[in-house]
């Protein structure tokens, strides 16, 4: 891949302007909107897209103060999460803001930021362009769109934070524009520099598998719960608020609560809330349907299903890698004696059951198939790497998995691990300011 720098990012096209400024409850807002091009690196500037970002500072800092500090770059969770909008400076936002102005980018796709959704994407034309266009939209493009940004706002170097695959999207920053990175922190997001995806899969199958067993122990009256609830849906139609079928397959997706620390927990809450007895026998309750509808709709962010497997192309088609390494794990498959509940797989049926992706079946499709995806990591760059770099590794995260994880860290020259099981994926949401201080000051040591 071409180095990205920033004279060459800037064009005649570049544009930007702040929409507007708000401060409340002890924080000032900025609204950013960039211009930036759909494809970086064109000799002749072709189509652009708006990238949008929101600057958030303390108001323990005088508008001056804030001005000078420098920026920390936030890099979220997906594919397809917009940037957290918050309402407060808490957790890790709230020690950052003492030494930093934080952009929370809404990433190409999401948000505000040239947003992917069905009656979007028709604009591009038919499932061909529709796939040739959201090949723009994976970590290559997101840290173009990062460094070019970075040379509009007239930074030196900047601080980078990147969760899940904004950890991804870290170590692609750092194989392409190093030069643009002062530190790196990670958290639960050191992603596998090398393919195929099925190596994924089959880590991260065993990791909730084990997670699976562990929520059993604790509340072992689920079990028998979970396979009633599944078999029900096998021999009674259920049908969510939307209108759509709940399928057994389906249901399984609420084992999303199992990659988290607080929300394990709340699997149980859930679950008691499954049947009721009506006149016509015992059915699932609308209180349960509709909290499993929240779980199960990609309605909010198609991006993540349909881009998902994408994360882990480089080049060779992924081909619905989840799905054939779902064939080495039979306890996942509905039908199972006991089912288990699965993580974060997508599925290829997933564009046949839910509303929201049904019109994105032929492009997801295509995208499977598609073995021309460029290089998402440069391992020789990695291992010169002089930026210092942390990372948070949680032992027993079933998104991300451990062992893959430290495979990864031992390939990057300096970078520091801190291997926990004290969290799980979600650990920056349970003590952000914890995680971002420990991180924080084990790439300021290593300076």
């Amino acid at each position: 891949m071409a180095e990205l720098s920033v004279a060459k990012q800037r064009s005649s096209a570049s544009e930007h302007r702040i929409q507007a400024r708000h401060e409340f409850r002890g924080l000032r807002t900025a609204e950013h909107y960039f211009t930036v091009p759909l494809v970086h690196r064109e000799v002749v500037p072709g189509e652009t897209i708006t990238i949008f970002a929101r600057e958030y500072s303390s108001t323990s800092h005088t508008p001056q103060e804030a001005a000078e500090l420098p920026w920390l770059l936030y890099l979220q969770g997906g594919p397809g999460g917009r940037g957290n909008r918050v309402t407060s400076l808490s957790g890790w936002m709230k020690a950052a803001a003492k030494d930093f102005r934080i952009l929370m980018l809404d990433q190409r796709g999401t948000g505000l930021s040239a947003p992917i959704e069905r009656q979007s994407l028709e604009l591009r034309g038919d499932a061909a362009a529709q796939a040739d266009y959201l090949t723009h939209f994976r970590a290559d493009s997101i840290v173009a769109d990062a460094e070019h940004i970075r040379g509009v706002l007239g930074s030196g170097p900047w601080s980078v934070l990147g969760q899940s695959f904004g950890g991804f999207c870290a170590l692609t920053y750092l194989s392409f524009a190093p030069e643009g990175l002062r530190e790196v922190m990670i958290t639960g997001g050191l992603a596998p520099l090398h393919g195929p995806a099925d190596r994924v899969y089959q880590a991260t199958f065993r990791r909730v598998a084990a997670r699976n067993a562990e929520y059993f122990s604790w509340y072992p009256e689920d079990r028998d719960k979970v396979t009633r609830i599944a078999r029900h849906l096998e021999q009674q139609p259920e049908f969510l608020a939307s209108g759509e079928r709940l399928t057994p397959e389906r249901f399984q997706m609420v084992g999303s609560f199992l990659g988290g620390n607080t929300r394990v927990d709340a699997l149980h809450y859930l679950l008691e809330d499954a049947f009721l007895e009506t006149i016509d026998g015992e059915r699932l309750s609308e209180s349960f349907l509709e909290q499993v509808r929240a779980l199960v709709s990609r309605a909010a962010n198609p991006l993540y299903a349909v881009l998902h497997e994408s994360i882990y192309g480089q080049s060779e088609a992924t081909n619905w890698a989840a799905w054939r390494v779902l064939e080495d794990f039979p306890d996942f498959k509905p039908d199972a004696e006991e089912p288990l509940l699965t993580g974060e797989m997508v599925y290829p049926w997933y564009f046949e059951q839910d509303p929201a992706l049904v019109p994105l079946n032929d492009v997801a499709q295509q995208l499977a198939a598609r073995k021309d995806w460029k290089p998402l990591y440069d391992p020789a760059r990695l291992g010169v790497n002089t930026v210092p770099v942390a990372a948070a590794v949680y032992q027993d995260d079933i998104y991300v998995d451990h062992d893959l994880s430290l495979e990864t860290a031992a390939a990057v020259r300096g970078l520091q691990t801190w291997v926990t099981s004290d969290f799980h994926h979600d650990g920056i949401g349970e003590d952000g300011e914890g995680i971002f201080r420990r991180l924080f000051g084990m790439v300021r040591a290593h300076r």
